[in-house]
């Protein structure tokens, strides 16, 4: 080990992310007696915020993310800024991180289930470990099965995911390949009778081939914040007030051809001849402003919605 491999491990062990306590099973949320196996405690870093005044939604997603998982994860979060919703994850690498970045930026408590212990010199993974502070630091929580000393370990992981899938009302599922721890949580939420949430991905992306299986299977699409903040009940688009004038200079010239055809609702086909741009580009397009909350397809055809 080099010095300055040293003294990255001493700065990391040094640092302090607060006092760890224990909530027995009195102190549990109420949700979590709802699973099989429930925990008899859990050991915690911060305070969970009340599950009553906080709608919890997990948001999992592949290790190996795309740059197109990365985009959705962050402006589907960001989407949700000032409504009372608690992002939950596992702190892991990829998703997970992505998520608890999205959520402290957009000023949203977010709540991290690692794979260990707690204690600063075990937690998991090693790259995490200022993200886990700020966690704590901006009133989030770090939750934990496990005992405070404990050392990740494969078997961990998956164990843990039935109390993400617990504790949360919904988990919207943004990558999964097709055999992915990704898919435990989604199946234990679906055990569980919560609600589960998937971002459509492209047919030729091994990266969502687990997430758009969950698709064929009764998950709910979510192409937008809006849509997933109409899922959960927390906005009613149907009654919503008009939206203001749409400010195309914030587009790029491409996204700008598209939006100036949806002037009146069209199908996608409609769209694809119409527009003076390669197929894929087009279809790409419409997909980003998807996400972007821009746009939706109903009764097959696709509108603006802003």
């Amino acid at each position: 080990m080099s010095i300055s491999d040293v003294v990255e491990w001493a700065t990391m062990s040094s640092k302090n992310f607060g006092t760890i306590h224990v909530l027995n099973r009195e102190d549990l949320p109420e949700p979590l007696f709802e699973i099989p196996q429930a925990p008899d405690k859990l050991y915690a870093i911060g305070e969970l915020p009340d599950p009553r005044s906080y709608y919890y939604l997990s948001v999992v997603g592949s290790r190996k993310y795309t740059s197109y998982g990365r985009e959705a994860t962050e402006r589907i979060i960001a989407g949700l800024s000032g409504y009372p919703i608690v992002i939950v994850s596992g702190l892991a690498m990829g998703i997970d991180g992505i998520a608890h970045r999205a959520a402290i930026d957009a000023g949203l408590l977010t709540v991290a289930f690692p794979g260990s212990g707690l204690n600063s010199n075990v937690l998991y993974p090693r790259t995490h470990i200022n993200l886990a502070k700020e966690i704590v630091e901006t009133g989030g929580a770090l939750i934990s099965e496990y005992e405070p000393n404990f050392h990740a370990a494969p078997w961990a992981f998956p164990q843990r995911n039935r109390i993400m899938a617990g504790i949360s009302q919904g988990t919207l599922v943004i990558e999964a390949e097709g055999k992915s721890g990704t898919l435990i949580t989604a199946r234990l939420a679906l055990d569980y009778n919560r609600n589960v949430f998937a971002v459509p991905g492209s047919i030729f992306s091994a990266a969502s081939k687990g997430s758009n299986n969950l698709l064929r299977l009764g998950a709910t699409p979510i192409v937008s914040a809006q849509n997933l903040l109409e899922e959960i009940g927390l906005i009613d688009l149907t009654n919503s007030q008009e939206h203001t004038p749409l400010d195309l200079t914030l587009y790029t010239p491409e996204e700008q051809s598209v939006l100036l055809l949806l002037d009146t609702p069209r199908t996608r086909e409609e769209i694809l001849v119409a527009v003076s741009l390669p197929t894929s580009q087009a279809l790409s397009i419409l997909t980003v402003l998807e996400i972007k909350g821009i746009i939706q397809e109903r009764m097959g055809k696709i509108e603006r919605i802003k």
